[in-house]
C-alpha cells in the first residue's frame, strides 16, 4: 500500500462520517452555551410553576417575572456564554449587545404582523430568541475577534484602551442593526416552521414518532443539536404559554435507558452484566445517560428497545397531557420530578415506568435470543465502550469507569499520550517523587516527547492526557481533568501500575521512533548538570537524624516540624498543616518512606525550602504502613523539587533503601543522599 493511500485510509478511520462529526461539533457548542445557564432556566421554570394563573400558588404580581426572564434574560445569558466561548468577555459583551438587536427586530416584526390581522383573529405571540442568541452571540464575538486582528500591533501607545472600548461599542452597534434587519426575520420564519411541525405531530397524535430520531441520535451523541437547538427553545415557548411542555421530556426521559440496563442486569453476560447495576444507578439517579450507550452499541438491535420505550413514554405524556415546567438537566429522575408541572406527576411517573417496562421487555427478548451465542463468543462490551467514545468524539470518565473500573490502567488509549501529571493534595512532595519515578521509567523505555510533571489537584490545568493520583484523590482529580485517563495508585514510589502506564504510553505512540534507553525526553527535567547546586541549602547534615527506637506517627510529625522550624523554613503553625495533610490523604510513599508536608493552604507557614530526614530504626506505624524514613518537606516554589525527585529515584531502588538502613551515622546517610545530587 502506498504512503498516500495509507494516509488516506488512516484519515478516513479518524473521521468516520464528516456529517455526523459536524453535527456533533455543532451540538457540543450548543450544549456549551445552554448548560451553564440551566440554573437560570430552572429558576424561570420554578417561577412559572408557582406563580402563573394555573400554577401551584398563583400570584399576578410575581408572575410578571416570567415574561421578562424568558424574553430577555435567558437569551442574553445564552449570547453572553456563546460570545465568551469564542472571544472571552470581550466577545460576551459584543454578543449580548448584538442579540438585543435580534430580540427587538423579532418583536417589531410581530408587532407589524399583528397590526395587519383582521378583527377577531388571535394576535401572534412573541418569539423568544433562544436560537437567535445561539447564532448572534458567537457570530458577533467572532466578528469582533477578526476585527481586533486587523489592527493588532498597529495602535499607537496610549490609545489602546480608547481603541478597544470604541471598537467593541461600534461593533456591537453594527451587529445589533444587522441582527434587527437580517437575522430576526430568518429566525422568526424558522421558529414558525418548527412550531408548525411540532403542532402537526401533536394534533395528529404522531409525537411519539419523534423517538425514531431522538433515541438513535442519543446513542451517537447527536442529541445535543436536537435538544438544545430545537426542543429547549420550543419547549420554553410552550411552557411560557401553557405552563408546561411535553417537549422537555422527549430526550430527558430516563425510562428507555433504565429498561435496557435492567435487562442486562438480569439477562446479560460477562462484563456487561457485571457493570449494568452500577451504570443503572449513574444513569437513573445521576442523569448521565451516556453510560447506557455502550450496551446498545454492542447489540444494535437494542435500538428497537430504546425507540419502543421512548415512544411509549412520549405517548403516555401526550395521553395524560403532562409535561415539565422547564428542562430537566441532567436527565435524572430527581431532575424530572423536580421540574414536573402541577397535576402532571402521575402522567410523568407513568411515562418513566411504562417506557422502562417496554424497553426492558424488548431488550430482554433480544438478549435471550442471543444468550447462547454471547456465552460462547467473546465479550464485546469493552469494544462497544470504545465505539461509544469514538461516536462521542472524546474520552469520558463515566465510560472509562465502566471499561476498566475506577482508576485502573486501561488496555489502550484512544489518543496519543503526551502530557502526564502526578497530582497530590499540595503538589509539593509526593507527586514530585512519583513523577520522578515514572519519568525515569519512561526515559529508560526510550520513549520521547512525553512531559511528566507534578501538580496540586486543585491546580490541574485541564490539558492532561493522563493523571496519576493516590486513590483518595482520584475523584477530585477527575473533576479538574474530566477528559483525561485517570490512574489510581496505593503509593507513589513502587506502584505496579507504572509499568502498565509505560506500556500504555508506548502503545498510544505506536509507529513513532524511540530513542535508545537513557535518552532524555523533550520537556523532561534535565538532571545532573554540574553537581550540587542549590540543594545544600535545602538539605544539610544537621537536618539528618537517626532514632534508634520507634516512634508514633504524631511524634514523627513533631520531630520533622521541629527540624524545619529550627532551620527557619517554617513557622510553628506548620505542624498542624502536616496533621491536616495526613487527615486528607496519607503521605506514605512505599518502600518504608513517608514525606509529611503541609496542605496546599499552608503556604503562609512556609518561609524557605528545606528537607528534614529522620531514620527510625524501630519503625513508625503510619496508618498501618511500616515506615523507617520520614522526610519532612517545606517548599517555596520549586526549589526543593530537584533533590526530592532524585531522592524518589533513590528510594525506588530497594537495594539503595537497604543501604540507607545499614548506614551507621547521620553523615553517611547525608553523603548517600547527597550523592544523588551530583
Amino acid at each position: 500500500m502506498s504512503t498516500t493511500s495509507a494516509a488516506a485510509e488512516q484519515e478516513t478511520q479518524k473521521q468516520p462520517g464528516a456529517l455526523r462529526v459536524g453535527v456533533q461539533k455543532v451540538g457540543s457548542f450548543m450544549s456549551g452555551m445552554i448548560m451553564p445557564i440551566i440554573p437560570a432556566l430552572i429558576a424561570w421554570g420554578l417561577v412559572t410553576a408557582f406563580f402563573i394563573d394555573v400554577g401551584w400558588t398563583p400570584n399576578e404580581a410575581l408572575a410578571s417575572i416570567v415574561g421578562p426572564m424568558i424574553h430577555y434574560l435567558l437569551p442574553i445569558l445564552i449570547a453572553v456564554q456563546g460570545g465568551k466561548m469564542v472571544y472571552d468577555m470581550r466577545g460576551a459583551v459584543v454578543g449580548a449587545v448584538a442579540t438585543f438587536g435580534v430580540i427587538a427586530g423579532s418583536d417589531w416584526l410581530i408587532h407589524l404582523l399583528n397590526e395587519e390581522l383582521a378583527a377577531g383573529q388571535d394576535p401572534l405571540d412573541e418569539i423568544h430568541m433562544f436560537i437567535g442568541a445561539m447564532i448572534m452571540g458567537p457570530l458577533a464575538a467572532w466578528v469582533m475577534k477578526q476585527l481586533d486582528r486587523l489592527w493588532e500591533g498597529k495602535v499607537r501607545a496610549g490609545f489602546e484602551m480608547l481603541v478597544n472600548m470604541f471598537s467593541a461599542g461600534i461593533t456591537g452597534f453594527g451587529m445589533a442593526i444587522a441582527g434587527f434587519y437580517l437575522l430576526a426575520p430568518v429566525i422568526n420564519g424558522l421558529m414558525s416552521v418548527l412550531e408548525s411541525m411540532v403542532s402537526w405531530l401533536i394534533d395528529n397524535g404522531l409525537l411519539p414518532v419523534a423517538s425514531l430520531v431522538i433515541e438513535p441520535a442519543k446513542v451517537f451523541f447527536l442529541n445535543n443539536a436536537i435538544n438544545h437547538g430545537v426542543l429547549t427553545p420550543l419547549g420554553s415557548a410552550e411552557a411560557a404559554r401553557e405552563g408546561s411542555s411535553v417537549l422537555f421530556l422527549l430526550e430527558a426521559n430516563p425510562g428507555p435507558g433504565l429498561g435496557v440496563l435492567l435487562a442486562f442486569t438480569v439477562f446479560g453476560v460477562g462484563a456487561a452484566r457485571a457493570t449494568a447495576p452500577g451504570a443503572l444507578i449513574i444513569h437513573f439517579f445521576g442523569g448521565i445517560h451516556e453510560v447506557y450507550f455502550p450496551y446498545v452499541l454492542m447489540k444494535p438491535a437494542l435500538l428497537l428497545a430504546v425507540v419502543a420505550g421512548g415512544a411509549t413514554g412520549v405517548g403516555t405524556n401526550v395521553l395524560f397531557d403532562t409535561g415539565l415546567v422547564g428542562p430537566a438537566a441532567p436527565g435524572s429522575i430527581f431532575a424530572v420530578l423536580g421540574m414536573t408541572a402541577q397535576g402532571s406527576h402521575i402522567g410523568v411517573v407513568l411515562s418513566v415506568v411504562l417506557s422502562a417496562s417496554v424497553s426492558f421487555a424488548v431488550a430482554a427478548m433480544i438478549l435471550l435470543a442471543s444468550r447462547r451465542r454471547d456465552l460462547e463468543g467473546d465479550d464485546e462490551f469493552t469494544s462497544a465502550i470504545a465505539r461509544t467514545e469514538t461516536a462521542k468524539g472524546k474520552k469520558s470518565e463515566h465510560l472509562s469507569g465502566l471499561a476498566a473500573g475506577s482508576g485502573s490502567v486501561p488496555a489502550a488509549a484512544s489518543a496519543k499520550i503526551q502530557t502526564i501529571y502526578f497530582a497530590c493534595d499540595a503538589g509539593m512532595g509526593s507527586s514530585a517523587m512519583g513523577a520522578s519515578v515514572l519519568r525515569k521509567k519512561i526515559k529508560e523505555a526510550g520513549i520521547v516527547g512525553v512531559s511528566v510533571s507534578n501538580k496540586a489537584v486543585a491546580n490541574l490545568p485541564g490539558d492532561a492526557d493522563l493523571v496519576i493520583t493516590q486513590q483518595q484523590l482520584t475523584d477530585r482529580a477527575r473533576g479538574q481533568e474530566p477528559e483525561a485517563i485517570h490512574v489510581s495508585v496505593d503509593n507513589f514510589m513502587n506502584a505496579p501500575e507504572y509499568d502498565e502506564v509505560v506500556e500504555l504510553v508506548r502503545s498510544s505512540r505506536e509507529g513513532e521512533a524511540t530513542t535508545t534507553a537513557g535518552a532524555a525526553a523533550p520537556g523532561a527535567a534535565e538532571e545532573g548538570d554540574g553537581g550540587v547546586v542549590t540543594e545544600s541549602a535545602v538539605l544539610t547534615p544537621a537536618r539528618v537524624t537517626i532514632v534508634s527506637g520507634s516512634a508514633t506517627q504524631e511524634q514523627a510529625l513533631e520531630q520533622a516540624s521541629e527540624i524545619l522550624v529550627s532551620a527557619g523554613a517554617v513557622t510553628g503553625d506548620y505542624l498542624q498543616d502536616m496533621r491536616d495533610r495526613e487527615a486528607t490523604v496519607s503521605t506514605f510513599m512505599g518502600n518504608e518512606l513517608a514525606i509529611p508536608h503541609g496542605t496546599n493552604d499552608a503556604k503562609d507557614a512556609v518561609k524557605a525550602s528545606a528537607l528534614s530526614v529522620t531514620r527510625y530504626d524501630g519503625g513508625v506505624d503510619w496508618f498501618g504502613d511500616h515506615v523507617t524514613f520520614v522526610i519532612g518537606i517545606a517548599g517555596v516554589g520549586d526549589e526543593h523539587l530537584q533533590i526530592l525527585s532524585r531522592i524518589a529515584e533513590l528510594f525506588s531502588d530497594e537495594s539503595q533503601v537497604q543501604a540507607l538502613k545499614a548506614a551507621a551515622t547521620e553523615e553517611e546517610i547525608f553523603r548517600m543522599l547527597q550523592a544523588v545530587n551530583q
